[in-house]
């Protein structure tokens, strides 16, 4: 019996790994797009998946190997370089949508890209110029 509970748990963490990125894909596109105002702490995309904070830890842990934030960080990182790269927003409209105090985004993004993201900007302006 314990055979069988096994491969229908790993199919439901999966699928539980799956409504999470899918989420996450959702919830920035809507902020990006004005229909969110409120970036969501991962209580409330637990919430909204049906289940608990410290189970979707676990699930994203034991199927991606990293705690759920990490690829939430990622995914806003993302989202901000092509913003970046293919918006002529201002760097201030771009933390504003994405519901960051400009000066924290500014760090935010600096901590994991290494450069701020007016350089980042730039950098791949020069880059894509003839």
């Amino acid at each position: 019996m314990t055979g069988k509970l096994l491969p229908n748990h790993k199919k439901r963490s999966e699928e539980i790994t799956i409504r999470y990125f899918e989420f996450l894909d959702h919830h920035l596109s809507e902020l990006v797009n004005g229909i969110a105002v409120e970036m969501l702490e991962l209580k409330d995309i637990a919430s909204t998946l049906c289940i608990s904070q410290k189970h979707l830890i676990k699930i994203i842990q034991e199927t991606r190997g990293n705690h759920p934030c990490y690829f939430y960080v990622h995914k806003i990182l993302d989202c901000i370089k092509e913003l970046l790269i293919n918006t002529t927003w201002s760097i201030s409209v771009i933390a504003q949508t994405l519901t960051y105090d400009p000066s924290n985004f500014t760090k935010f993004f600096k901590k994991y890209e290494g450069l701020t993201p007016s350089q980042f900007r730039q950098l791949k302006k020069a880059k894509s110029s003839p």
